[in-house]
C-alpha cells in the first residue's frame, strides 16, 4: 500500500509543477491590441476615454486569470488591452494584472 501512495504523491507533485510552469507563461495577447483604461457602465457597452463603444456580438472579455467572463459580471474601470473589429466594435478584451499594465508594449512588426 505504501508504494502506491508514494507514486500518487509524485504524480500529484509533478502535475502541480507543470501547472505552475504553465501559469508563469505570458498570456497570448496580440501585439496590436491597444492598452487603454476601460469602464464597463452597462452590459454590451464600454467606455474608453470620451468614446462609448459597443461590444461585438462574439466579444470575449478575459479577466486577470485569463478566464472568459460575461460582460454583465465586469464593473468599474480597468486597464485593459483590446482589439476592435472591422465594424469598430470591441471584439476582444484582456483585463490586465498590475504587472501587465506596467510592462512595456511589444514593438510593432515592420
Amino acid at each position: 500500500m505504501r508504494p502506491h501512495f508514494l507514486s500518487v504523491l509524485v504524480a500529484g507533485l509533478s502535475g502541480l509543477a507543470s501547472t505552475l510552469a504553465f501559469a508563469a507563461l505570458p498570456r497570448p495577447i496580440p501585439d496590436d491590441a491597444a492598452r487603454v483604461k476601460m469602464a464597463f457602465p452597462t452590459p454590451g457597452v464600454v467606455q474608453v476615454k470620451d468614446a462609448t463603444l459597443r461590444l461585438s456580438p462574439g466579444a470575449q472579455i478575459r479577466d486577470t486569470q485569463n478566464r472568459i467572463v460575461l460582460p454583465s459580471h465586469v464593473s468599474g474601470e480597468h486597464v485593459v488591452r483590446m482589439v476592435v473589429d472591422r465594424n469598430g466594435q470591441v471584439h476582444r478584451v484582456w483585463i490586465l494584472t498590475p504587472e501587465e499594465a506596467l510592462a512595456p508594449l511589444p514593438k510593432p512588426a515592420r
